[in-house]
């Protein structure tokens, strides 16, 4: 069987390093406990050069953190078909100092060193009968859905609503994996968005208690991976439009080192909130030896703006050592101007992002 979809493997070509070189802590009697993690960082510059009051903005280059993170596995194996598992993952900032009131962000507040808890869930996994877990977690239609899509560090991902894991996720939620059929999988999450504690007041603004789900099916057989599944895009509590939101995507690896991929996404527009849109993507993924590169080109026609945009995005990758990596990312939404801005000019320039990171 050739690599299962090859474009999620080299998702950071080498985002695998830091599975591979997680740290086993403890390993006996059935019970283990991991550590791993990465320390990444870089130089940005490009990107939007307006903000959403139309006022020009700096696109210079600056020296950024690229999601520096750590985290622990835990599982033990119950019986010979049961195991029970869980994960913490913390994101912190590795650019700079952190923890003190003389650092701070954009809006000056004081910036902490580990400033999201990204992952934090439990869960039981049976070869027979499925996964279910529970907690923060990624989301499961970009997980298993726009997988193939979501091969870069930092920018380029035009499905999943352009939130990637954290579409209707990441909190709050309960998930069930079925074991894997002849090569079909199904999978669904539903997420509980509670008014538990709020006043009247703030359960009119941000909306009332409610139930979101999200699931689909995946089927992979030797080379050729397809899915397709759906995202009840929430209304308030999570900036959504109330409108579903349905994707496929098509994976095929033509050889042990390329993969081609093919999606499509599409959303209803909303009398209220907007946000229709209908996107096509077009992408493919390379490796060799130590290198890895990605190229993805997407056609979105978006509804409210009733205009149609061009992005497309492309990293290269290369693996100095199995726990250290460099890389190169390019980016271009193609954002429409703005109204308010200066008659001609565009609404952004190319986004580019390089750095280097250490798995451990």
């Amino acid at each position: 069987m050739k690599k299962t979809l090859l474009a999620t493997a080299i998702a950071g070509a080498l985002g695998a390093s830091a599975a591979a070189q997680a740290a086993t802590v403890y390993d006996q009697d059935g019970t283990q406990l991991i550590i791993n993690g990465r320390i990444a960082m870089g130089i940005a510059g490009g990107g939007t050069e307006y903000n959403s009051a139309g006022e020009e903005v700096d696109d210079g280059a600056e020296f950024v953190d690229v999601y520096s993170r750590l985290g622990i596995s835990m599982s033990h194996q119950i019986n010979s078909d049961l195991k029970a598992f869980g994960r913490v993952e913390w994101r912190f900032r590795g650019d700079q100092r952190t923890g003190n009131s003389r650092v701070v962000d954009s809006n000056g507040d004081s910036i902490n060193g580990f400033s999201e808890v990204r992952h934090s869930y439990i869960g039981l996994e049976s070869a027979s009968f499925g996964t279910v877990m529970a907690g923060n977690y990624d989301s499961f239609y970009n997980s298993h859905v726009m997988a193939p899509f979501d091969v870069y560090i930092d920018r380029g991902l035009e499905f999943s609503n352009g939130q990637g894991g954290a579409l209707q996720a990441r909190g709050d939620s309960v998930g069930y994996i079925t074991p894997n059929l002849s090569g079909f999988q199904a999978f669904l999450s539903a997420k509980h968005y509670s008014e538990r504690g709020e006043t009247q007041a703030e359960i009119d603004a941000t909306g009332d208690s409610e139930i979101v789900t999200q699931g689909g099916v995946k089927y992979e057989t030797g080379p050729l991976r397809l899915a397709l599944g759906y995202t009840d895009d929430e209304e308030d509590r999570a900036g959504g439009t109330g409108e579903v939101l349905y994707g496929a995507t098509a994976s095929y690896a033509i050889t042990d080192a390329f993969s081609a991929r093919l999606g499509y996404e599409t959303r209803d527009d909303n009398d209220t909130n907007g946000g229709g849109f209908d996107t096509w993507g077009l992408g493919m993924s390379y490796a060799m030896g130590q290198w890895a590169f990605n190229a993805d080109l997407y056609r979105v026609d978006e509804d409210a703006e009733d205009d149609t945009r061009t992005a497309w995005a492309a990293g290269a990758y290369y693996k100095v050592s199995s726990n250290f990596d460099v890389f190169l990312e390019l980016n271009d939404a193609d954002l429409p101007d703005l109204d308010n801005t200066p008659a001609g000019d565009l609404g952004d320039n190319v986004y580019w992002l390089t750095g280097a990171r250490y798995h451990f």
